[in-house]
């Protein structure tokens, strides 16, 4: 016995990995007659960090479900590729002296060689890159059906200008009116954008989220989208005949209680209205607020500022007049850029007018008579009028809904307003002033040039007609990048590709054109990437409609948190694009959406290199091997909880493997007598608590199940052959190569990919299996998953290898167990 060969990861990964590679265990095939599953990981940014222990915790929950999936004989597409532009790709590149191409090669091979050693049964045949021009080419050619549509526009809007990165930046790319990549200041200012009008599909994005199984997500999503019905408010201007300013509310029952209007510092009709003794004043705090980020004028736990214009607004509904003031936390691309103030009846208008002295007057009551001094705060529920005056009339104790209806009827009845449905979500700035993305392919003719002119020389006077765009020709894609030896940003609007003349500049047919030298955002290579996986050698179309139609749509998505509104509001907006246009037959691309928490360093914070709590996977692996991290990242605790990384854990993850090991290598008999009825049951439960378990994605019970199963056989005389077996398949999704290795020992021919999962006899299974604390000297420090028949030898083992149970008893003497079967778990401790 002593003779037996010891658990050596190091051995039997790398031997199961080269074995899965030479004969293409993991290709996806579809086969007539067998369901499917596609089943996706949200693709990385390669980075030249590499992965840490993080990035694996959804990798690996997909690879279970996968490998659980094949073994119940479904045909299952699991693939795997690299979101490879974007602005920090070119940040490295211009930080090392290297070109972002080879940089972000450089990478891929890092990361793929880590996934690689981790065992996932990724389809590496599909691999797809972002950045190579075959995925470009078909990037462009999306782009190019949004313009035929009139979906993809230009516009001089205000945006995030940052002159040390040279580019435009995204609202959830500043941070404190910085970048968040440099920490660089920040300018608002208007630029001639490329814009996607995802604003025309908001309904129907707001609408579909019914259609998906998106826990909590589609909370956030409907939030984002965030549509409001209205009424849209037209108030003259005192002394400027023919100007009006145009404000949307869903209070207008409020109206009458309107005690001054504001605009937005970037309303037009600022300039305009502004009084001459107000003109220095409103100047200086107009260009203040240009230096601030919308979603920093947004915060409402700011202190609201403003200035008064010195003009006077009529209120429709009773001619009051109304003072006009310019404030920043009202934004002018959000609605209309004005708003009437209701102080009496809004929280962030009450703040104001309590900030500067302004008048606030209740015209809402709540229904139930209850008193409310609005002085001292804004009552902002429906309830009933209150001493409305003005032009309609509206008796006290009318509810607001119909005081909304009546109001908006009388204001559409004089020119004054109309019913108005508005959202949160703003058209889509599509426009990146930098290099290392893909180009936008639109061409603009070039005029006004002297005869032998060549607008590739410099100095050379030209007009490029801007408001003129050409499509490319589809024959031409992929536009590609121009070879650069400078990439770095400027002061250029027009972005680095200006500089590439030769490029930029081109004749046809004797009549000189432009290029557009604005790139896609990083977003746009992630809007369809689940689409080109599905035929990625293609060359005559982005995919076939045979391989659309085989494996589409996709059945699991798991990815981070952060991408909860934003890549999947795009991608699903791109995917109803595609879908008017027959290209793909589903309204919604990922039926099942699972978001996976975060994993922690050890002291409880993000990793991160500058706090020095980073865990590299590659060292795990050298001292306890890829199973070992991958069932202790599911053991960790439920898949959607944020749970800091517990060295005492993985080992702990490691003990049960060897003793796995232990169990299928040691003394193995085939003697039916030797397969007792305890042991039958415990094998036939963990079967059903395993499988439904990853059914449900509940990966740490399924392991308690499996420690359960594994002390049991190992307290046995001889390990049943038969249980041995079953063990080992059911073992195989959480660690793949220790699976695979004791299926050959325990006498397997083949790979244990497509072996049929172990079924269970309903009437062995039905002891119920409870859910328990666990204690630490009277403080609880986990949950375990247990039989209700569990001894006292299983609830402990069980229990010390709970990650943060085993954390608070590490180096401790055990003094006493207390178990109450069902109940509870205690280690008293000193």
């Amino acid at each position: 016995m002593s003779d037996r060969p010891r658990y050596a990861p190091a051995e039997i990964e790398p031997k199961w990995q080269e074995i899965w590679a030479e004969r293409q265990t993991f290709r996806a095939e579809r086969h007539a007659g067998k369901a499917k599953k596609y089943i996706l990981d949200m693709f990385p940014y390669p980075s030249g960090a590499g992965l840490h222990v993080g990035h694996p915790e959804g990798y690996t929950a997909t690879d279970i479900v996968s490998r659980f999936e094949r073994m119940r004989g479904k045909d299952v597409l699991h693939p795997m590729g690299w979101d490879a532009f974007g602005l920090p790709a070119e940040q490295h590149a211009i930080r090392t002296g290297q070109h972002p191409r080879q940089t972000t090669q450089e990478n891929i091979r890092t990361f793929k060689r880590q996934l690689s050693a981790l065992g996932f049964s990724y389809d590496w045949s599909r691999e797809v890159d972002t950045t190579d021009p075959g995925y470009v080419r078909w990037t462009q050619w999306i782009f190019l059906q949004l313009f035929k549509k009139g979906l993809a526009f230009q516009s001089e809007v205000p945006v995030n200008w940052c002159p040390e990165l040279g580019t435009v930046l995204a609202n959830e790319e500043v941070e404190g009116g910085k970048s968040d990549i440099g920490g660089h200041p920040i300018e608002r200012l208007p630029l001639r954008q490329w814009m996607l009008e995802i604003t025309r599909y908001a309904d129907r994005l707001d609408a579909d989220l019914a259609l998906l199984d998106w826990p909590e997500t589609k909370a956030k999503q409907h939030n984002w989208i965030g549509r409001s019905v209205g009424a849209e408010i037209e108030f003259e201007v005192e002394g400027h005949p023919g100007k009006r300013i145009v404000v949307f509310t869903t209070r207008v029952d409020t109206l009458s209680g309107a005690t001054y209007v504001v605009l937005a510092p970037e309303h037009p009709l600022v300039e305009a209205l502004v009084s001459k003794g107000q003109q220095v004043a409103v100047a200086t705090y107009v260009e203040a607020a240009r230096l601030k980020t919308d979603i920093d004028r947004s915060d409402v736990t700011r202190t609201k500022t403003g200035v008064d214009l010195g003009a006077r607004a009529l209120n429709p509904i009773n001619g009051q007049k109304l003072p006009i003031w310019v404030a920043d936390y009202v934004i002018g691309t959000y609605g209309t850029g004005a708003v009437m103030a209701v102080p009496a009846h809004d929280e962030r208008d009450h703040a104001f007018a309590r900030a500067y002295g302004l008048p606030i007057v209740a015209v809402v009551a709540p229904a139930d008579g209850h008193a409310i001094d609005v002085r001292d705060e804004a009552f902002t529920d429906d309830g009933v009028a209150l001493g409305v005056s003005g032009h309609l009339a509206i008796a006290n104790g009318t509810k607001s809904a119909e005081v909304r209806e009546r109001t908006t009827a009388w204001l559409a009845g004089k020119g004054m307003g109309r019913a108005k449905v508005t959202y949160h979500l703003r058209d889509w700035v599509f426009s990146r002033q930098r290099y290392w993305g893909e180009p936008i392919p639109i061409y603009f003719p070039v005029e006004s040039i002297g005869t032998g002119g060549d607008p590739r020389v410099p100095g050379t006077d030209f007009t490029i007609r801007y408001d003129h765009p050409i499509a490319v020709e589809e024959a031409a894609l992929p536009v590609k990048l121009p070879e650069l030896d400078d990439f770095r940003p400027g002061n250029d609007p027009a972005g680095p590709l200006a500089r590439a003349r030769d490029w930029r500049f081109f004749q046809k047919d004797g009549t000189w054109f432009a290029r557009e030298t604005n790139t896609m955002p990083q977003w746009a290579g992630s809007c369809w990437y689940y689409l080109r996986f599905l035929d990625p050698k293609n060359d005559k179309e982005p995919f076939s409609k045979a391989a659309y139609d085989a494996w589409m749509p996709v059945d699991l998505y798991v990815g981070g948190t952060e991408h909860a509104v934003l890549h999947l509001l795009y991608a699903r907006f791109w995917h109803k694009v595609l879908f008017d246009l027959g290209v793909v037959s589903h309204p919604e691309p990922f039926i099942k959406l699972v978001h996976q928490g975060m994993i922690l360093g050890e002291d409880g914070q993000k990793m991160s290199k500058s706090r020095g709590n980073v865990i590299n996977p590659d060292d795990v692996l050298k001292t306890h091997g890829a199973d070992s991290l991958r069932v202790y990242e599911m053991f960790m605790g439920p898949l959607e909880q944020t749970k800091p990384w517990q060295t005492a854990g993985i080992e702990g993850s490691r003990r049960f493997l060897d003793r796995a090991w232990n169990v299928c290598t040691g003394e193995l008999t085939k003697d039916p007598a030797a397969y007792d009825d305890a042991t039958r049951r415990l094998v036939h439960k963990t079967v059903k608590k395993v499988g439904e378990d990853i059914e449900a994605m509940r990966f740490n019970t399924a392991i308690s199940a499996m420690m359960i199963l594994v002390r049991h056989l190992g307290g046995l005389p001889a390990v049943p052959l038969e249980a041995a077996r079953v063990f080992a398949l059911v073992l195989s999704p959480f660690a793949p190569h220790l699976g695979e290795e004791l299926w050959e020992k325990l006498g397997g021919t083949a790979s244990l990919a497509y072996e049929p999962w172990p079924s269970y006899d309903p009437a062995l299974v039905k002891d119920e299996v409870v859910e328990i604390g666990v204690q630490v000297n009277g403080k609880l420090r986990g949950t375990i998953s247990i039989p209700v028949a569990s001894s006292q030898d299983d609830a402990r083992a069980v229990a010390l290898a709970e990650p943060n149970v085993a954390a608070h008893v590490a180096g401790k003497t055990v003094r006493k167990l207390v178990y109450v079967p069902g109940k509870i778990v205690n280690f008293i401790v000193g």
